[in-house]
Order: C-alpha cells, then structure tokens, then sequence
C-alpha cells in the first residue's frame, strides 16, 4: 500500500459513496487507476467492504455503552458466540491488561440498556464487567 492507496482510503472512510470519477479527480489520477486500485484493495481484504455510517441525528436517539469484561481462562469462544446473538452487540474487541474483552453496545433506552447489562452479565464464564455509557461524541473518524 501506498501514499496514493491511504489517500483514496481516507476519501472513502470519509464518504464511502464517493464516485469513483469524483475521486481520481481529487487524487488526480485516472478513473481507470482509482477503478484499478479499489479492486486490488478488495481482492487482498484491505477494503472489506462498503457500509452506512448513521449521521449525528441518528446516533443521538440510541444509548451507547462500552463494557469491560473480565473473564475466565479458555471462555473466549463461548462468550463471543453468546455476545453474536444480542443485537445490541456493535463490536468486540480482545485486549490485555486488567479486561479481556471491550464489548460496545448501542440501545434504544436506557431500560433496553439495563436489560442487555443483565443479560451479558448472566453469561457462564463472564468474572466481572465495568459499563461506561458515552455521553457525547467529540471525535469520531468512523475508523
């Protein structure tokens, strides 16, 4: 990847419903090199693929949280598998130090909140959680 690659890549993170003509033009290069690279950087799974950002307006209805997880040696998998089934489930990642896993959630309200806390913290496996509900967005490049 190249500086011309991580510059078409900003574009799209940006606006990922760009033309491609709209972008060679900013990048200035060829239609044909810009429809070249894309395709390359899906084919190798550095573009894997193309999604709908919800605006200020949108997210502003919905509750977040992040919840910090501690959890038992080997209880990984099953706990992701259980995580996959709650849609207010947005991200899991892993990590180390004092949490194993960064679980983020988006809910309607503050119940449905309370309601999905129970429910992970019911999970078999789970030692203990720490939830942090967001308040307000200061920086958010969508990456």
């Amino acid at each position: 990847m190249d500086d011309l690659d991580r510059q078409m890549l900003n574009l799209l993170a940006a606006n990922a419903r760009i033309p491609v003509a709209t972008l060679a033009k900013r990048l200035g290069v060829a239609r044909s090199t810009v429809q070249a690279r894309l395709e390359r950087l899906e084919v190798n799974g550095t573009i894997a693929g193309y999604t709908l950002r919800l605006g200020d307006t949108a997210r502003a209805q919905r509750v977040h949280a992040t919840v910090l997880l501690t959890i038992e040696p080997r209880s990984t998998p099953q706990i992701l598998t259980r995580l996959k089934t709650l849609p207010e489930v947005t991200l899991a990642h892993t990590t180390t130090g004092r949490f194993d896993l960064i679980v983020g959630l988006a809910t309607r309200t503050t119940e449905d909140l309370d309601r999905v806390l129970d429910t992970i913290g019911m999970i078999p496996g789970i030692r203990s959680s720490e939830s942090l509900v967001h308040l307000s967005t200061k920086i958010d490049r969508g990456i």
